[in-house]
């Protein structure tokens, strides 16, 4: 008999799964008044869930808390029902309620649908005890998430004195899954986060070497036999005015256009949109750069970041064939107008399809810009999922321009599996591209890359192998460096201790992380980096802390200038250097993190120190202030850089909320200022109102260069 219970045990944590591991939704043929006291029958009729596992701190191990879930749905929308007692209702940690809040710092509650059952995509929700909501797409069990989705669905909740409740909606419009079915076949699975414990509790797949978006591990929801199938068209509109203040130059801002969104099947959405704007999209973040190389600027407009994971090749980040960025924006990340565009995305049986034309206006120089033509960028891409989790696929990027054809074209394979010595993940892939003009040919214009990935939670690996040809150069892509080839491995152990030193959740030791490039048309070295990580850990209370010990190298073939006067000659330089970071758990009201990196810089030295500060007063008020110093010391000169950023987050209610952004650095001597609010007059629509300063402080004072002023407002009519 004790046997029997060790090995039953032994299967259970192996599998992860406990029952029931399916929960069947229940069919109401009148809507639920949404508002977070979960008093209608239906509740009480419906099957309810309670078997919920810790996967942090202690796994395998019953919930603290009790948690209960239940679905029901009507013909067109589905419904969840969530009870998250609590027997300290008063420690519950609840500072957010925007938008896409930060959903790390809260207690949360999280849902991903697994809505073709294809076992590696789902749609995620997350709230939290204030109804704060957020939500992403997950593709390939969290390989890559498109976290700007925004979905239309609600939510509403309660606290008391017993925990928290909540009932979301969630129209199935916003899903996207198989039709011409009698039965819907979903997985779901539902995480529960109680913040103030660090206790992470799963339904299904709680494994450490797992994830809420592994939905391979999911459970199965059933009993969707009524779910209304027919033809859904969205029209979102939009109309903005405005001012633009700029000493002489003063002139009014207006104009109009919009999106229509398409159904042509339940996993097949076709979208076309006219005079495009993004005047609502929030200043970037700006950078100081000590290197040789180009900044990346993550896109930040919503159109592009919606289907954004449908282009990705699988080169890595310093290879990437499609930067949205590339579209509606000049090299000085100005505004080029979008006259046009349509885009395709979905998935048709096991194929996922994604595919987009945009048309950019002519525009002449403005204050001493080269002027830009108009341009058609046209992107293609097809993946197959084959074998249980893996997948093959093609791509291709293409710009026309004044008669000439440019394009990035490629294809990749990856296999994957959750399976690896019973519960073990492993990934293997391979990507190759190759660029084509049409008015020259170029020798070698290709890039690959070749990968093996070990991701799991006490031993992590991984080595890559990537090329980039002297010739390739993707036009509508970004390239991190050119002209290399680079040797990547990286292996991490991350024990946690049982018996001793119980206060640490888990170390964090790397014996081997190296980067090496080299020139990829001579075989000499471009740059190399070596990091060893004697001591790494996080404590069970949240906290973190690292240190490092770095050795790296450049090679220059020509001389490089840092800074204005202050030129580096051509040869290599080797550096070491040391690297401390530390963290306090950013739950809590203040908390703060610091990083010193410091050591041999070229032919001198340097110093880089980081701190930002957290002041989490209210779900009303947030702050976060980050402070960036550089100082360098080099024969050839000396110099120092500031960067200051401050963000003031504020909300009324999720509707309604906004942020004051400020940002100053030493090197453009600008100070930009960017206030921000967004009101949600009803689910699907937006009201904008955007204030952008820029102030140059050159002189001794602050002198203001320009203000724009704008408001948007966007509208949402589903037919």
């Amino acid at each position: 008999m004790i046997v029997f219970a060790c090995l039953a045990l032994h299967t259970k944590a192996l599998s992860q799964h406990s029952s029931p591991d399916t929960i069947i939704t229940f069919f109401s043929e009148k809507e639920i008044l949404l508002d977070g006291v979960l008093n209608e029958s239906v509740w009480e009729q419906a099957m309810h869930i309670s078997n919920f596992t810790q996967r942090e701190l202690n796994v395998n191990q019953p919930a603290t808390e009790r948690t209960e879930v239940a679905l029901v749905y009507t013909e067109k929308t589905l419904y969840i029902g969530i009870w998250c007692y609590d027997r300290e209702a008063d420690k519950i940690v609840a500072r957010e309620l925007k938008r896409d809040f930060e959903h790390s710092r809260e207690d949360n509650f999280e849902v991903i649908i697994d809505t073709y059952h294809d076992k590696r995509n789902g749609f995620l929700f997350i709230i939290n005890p204030n109804a704060a909501r957020k939500d992403a797409q997950v593709l390939d069990n969290g390989e890559s998430f498109n976290v700007n989705w925004n979905g239309v669905w609600n939510v509403k909740t309660t606290i008391s004195d017993k925990g928290w409740f909540a009932e979301m909606q969630i129209p199935f419009s916003t899903l996207k899954f198989r039709s011409g079915l009698e039965r819907q076949v979903w997985g779901i699975n539902f995480e529960r986060n109680i913040r103030r414990k660090r206790e992470q509790l799963l339904w299904q797949g709680w494994s450490r070497d797992s994830e809420l978006e592994f939905v391979n591990r999911a459970g199965t929801l059933v009993g969707l036999n009524q779910v209304a199938s027919k033809a859904f068209v969205e029209v979102k509109p939009y109309s903005i005015g405005g001012v633009q203040l700029e000493g002489d130059n003063d002139k009014g801002i207006f104009n109009l256009g919009g999106d229509v969104n398409y159904l042509v099947t339940p996993t097949l959405r076709l979208n076309l949109t006219v005079n495009t704007d993004f005047a609502q999209v929030e200043s970037d973040r700006q950078q100081i750069n000590l290197t040789r190389f180009p900044l990346f600027f993550p896109e930040r407009r919503e159109f592009f970041l919606e289907g954004q994971d449908y282009f990705d090749m699988g080169l890595g980040e310093r290879i990437i064939p499609f930067y949205s960025r590339r579209i509606g924006l000049n090299e000085n990340r100005q505004t080029v107008p979008i006259l046009a565009g349509v885009r395709l995305l979905g998935k048709v049986n096991n194929s996922t399809i994604g595919a987009m034309s945009i048309q950019t206006a002519e525009q002449d120089g403005i204050n001493g810009d080269v002027s830009t033509p108009t341009s058609n960028y046209t992107v293609l891409s097809w993946r197959q999922d084959v074998l249980k989790q893996s997948t093959v696929g093609i791509m291709s990027t293409n710009k026309y321009v004044n008669g000439r054809l440019h394009s990035t074209t490629g294809g990749y394979a990856r296999y994957s599996t959750a399976n690896l010595f019973g519960n073990k993940n492993l990934v293997v892939g391979a990507s190759y591209a190759r660029n084509y003009n049409s008015d020259s040919l170029s020798a070698d214009a290709s890039a690959h890359r070749v990968f093996v990935s070990y991701p799991n939670d006490r031993i992590q690996f991984d080595a890559a192998w990537s090329r980039n040809a002297t010739n390739f150069n993707p036009e509508v892509g970004f390239l991190s460096r050119s002209n290399f080839q680079e040797f990547y491995t990286e292996l991490e152990f991350k024990p946690r201790p049982k018996n001793f030193l119980r206060w640490i959740r888990q170390f964090s030791l790397k014996p081997l992380d190296m980067n090496y490039f080299i020139y990829d048309n001579t075989g000499k070295l471009q740059s190399f980096s070596y990091e060893i990580r004697p001591l790494g850990f996080e404590t069970r209370s949240g906290e973190f802390f690292e240190f490092n010990i770095q050795r790296r190298a450049e090679g220059l073939q020509e001389p490089f200038e840092i800074r204005d006067s202050i030129i580096i000659p051509e040869g290599d330089y080797w550096q070491t250097r040391y690297e401390i970071q530390a963290e306090t758990f950013s739950s809590r009201v203040f908390s703060f993190g610091t990083a010193i990196n410091w050591g041999k810089f070229y032919n001198g030295k340097s110093v880089e120190s980081e701190l930002g500060v957290n002041w989490r007063a209210n779900r009303y008020f947030n702050v976060n202030m980050i402070y960036e110093h550089n100082w360098v010391n080099l024969p050839e000169g000396s110099f120092q850089t500031n960067l200051i950023s401050n963000r003031i987050e504020y909300a009324i209610s999720p509707n309604v909320f906004g942020s004051f952004f400020t940002q100053w650095n030493n090197e453009d001597e600008e100070v930009i200022l960017n206030y921000r609010l967004q009101i949600i007059p009803k689910i699907g629509a937006d009201f904008f109102f955007i204030v952008n300063q820029l102030y140059d402080t050159s002189g001794k004072q602050w002198k203001l260069a320009q203000t724009v002023v704008i408001g948007k407002l966007i509208w949402r009519f589903a037919l």
